[in-house]
């Protein structure tokens, strides 16, 4: 039995869900890979799917190897690619994942120019605003806002992003504009639940290093920042976003950044990818490359005036 050939099968029944797509997917006869799959089982001693008519699935064992099987084969591939000269010409296909509006604002100009320098590199670009699991979604480098939970991962922090208030001016001109965050209690406000979940705001204290809860009236909930935003502009309240979120409206005048004094700290934002091993030369060249594209797009970003904002820190 050639192990490796029998691992790179089994990667593919478990990235593809079935023998059958997998089988397509080779070239290979359906019963060769079942074969293959079940000579590797036997080797080990142990169960690694459990089949069924329509799909398959990994056993605890199993996902346990599919993950060092797939370190394995990549680091063989990567040191075959090394040996071919690939160091000098990296190719293959690359997946990343972003939120959508970040992805589509400030990923996919940088996926273009990317493509245009790194012809041999094709990019498969997830943009959710789900979190995707790197390993088990097979997704190759993910841009994050916010704090980090897996310890796992190898980060590389490009920038930090604020979250703001916003309103459109005919709103605040009709109310009037708050001055601290209390005063918000007096005016309509629109709550996006990813970023503000609960009935209250979060604020820093001018002159503490303390967090204000406050209350606020929301006339209407909404599931997606582009909603929220949306909302705004059309005046049934304020909203609290994603700076990047409200960039384009706030440059053009249609929404006023207010309270900037009481932010909470800035979120950072990085690129990161799985840890352990060399790192895939497509994926070097991609962190090296886009690296220093968001750095500086964050850092224009925030040094963007926001047009009729007030109390800039």
């Amino acid at each position: 039995m050639d192990r490796l050939e029998a691992m790179a099968v089994l990667l593919r029944v478990v990235d593809r869900g079935s023998f059958s797509a997998a089988s397509r997917d080779l070239a290979m006869p359906l019963a060769t890979v079942s074969r293959k799959v079940s000579e590797l089982e036997r080797h080990l001693g142990t169960r690694l799917l459990v089949r069924s008519t329509r799909r398959v699935a990994l056993t605890d064992i199993g996902a346990n190897y599919v993950l060092s099987a797939r370190r394995i084969l990549d680091e063989i591939n990567e040191t075959e690619r090394l040996a071919a000269g690939e160091f000098h010409t990296p190719r293959g296909e690359l997946v990343l994942t972003a939120p959508v509006l970040f992805g589509r604002l400030h990923i996919l100009p940088i996926v273009a120019e990317f493509l245009a320098a790194y012809p041999e590199i094709n990019i498969r670009l997830i943009l959710s605003d789900r979190n995707l699991h790197l390993i088990e979604d097979h997704v190759d480098m993910a841009v994050r806002i916010g704090p980090l939970r897996d310890s796992t991962m190898v980060a590389s922090r490009v920038g930090s992003m604020r979250t703001v208030v916003c309103g459109a001016p005919k709103l605040l001109a009709k109310h009037g504009e708050p001055k601290s965050p209390e005063d918000l209690s007096n005016l309509p406000c629109v709550s996006f639940e990813p970023i503000s979940p609960l009935s209250a705001w979060s604020f820093r204290a001018k002159t503490e290093k303390r967090t204000l809860h406050v209350p606020i009236h929301a006339r209407l909930v909404v599931t997606t920042a582009e909603a929220a935003v949306c909302a705004a502009l059309q005046g049934i309240g304020l909203t609290r976003v994603l700076h990047y979120q409200c960039a384009a409206p706030a440059r053009e005048g249609q929404l006023r950044i207010i309270l900037t004094k009481y932010e909470i700290d800035p979120l950072p934002v990085h690129l990161l990818h799985a840890g352990g091993g060399a790192l895939p030369s497509k994926m070097r060249v991609f962190l090296d490359f886009a690296s220093d594209r968001l750095r500086a797009g964050l850092k224009s970003l925030e040094r963007s005036a926001d047009h009729g904002s007030t109390g800039r820190r």
